[in-house]
């Protein structure tokens, strides 16, 4: 029997809206999330950067070691806690209009 071969979907991924700087995910919890956080870096916004942080983080899978891995999930929960603030702000400029 011949063993089956495995499927990596991930590695057929392509995508152009985001654009992380090269290194950004061997940087600080707090340096990646501001990076992630910026226009230039995700243009449609910061569930954009949340998006990539976790792509990224699936993708390195059993490569990461604990220390990178622990750092990556600190800034996602960081990114987190700035969309939750955005939203929140979004919420005060409806109820002030009306």
């Amino acid at each position: 029997m011949t063993a089956k071969k495995k499927r990596r979907w991930v590695s057929k991924v392509t995508t152009d809206s985001t654009h992380p700087p090269k290194g950004l995910f061997t940087q600080s919890a707090s340096a990646i999330a501001s990076s992630l956080a910026s226009k230039k870096v995700s243009p449609k916004g910061l569930s954009s950067g949340m998006r990539m942080l976790t792509y990224f983080i699936n993708r390195a899978g059993r490569g990461l070691t604990a220390s990178r891995r622990a750092e990556l999930e600190k800034a996602k929960g960081l990114l987190s806690k700035r969309i939750a603030r955005s939203k929140g702000k979004a919420k005060k400029k409806n109820t002030k209009s009306t």
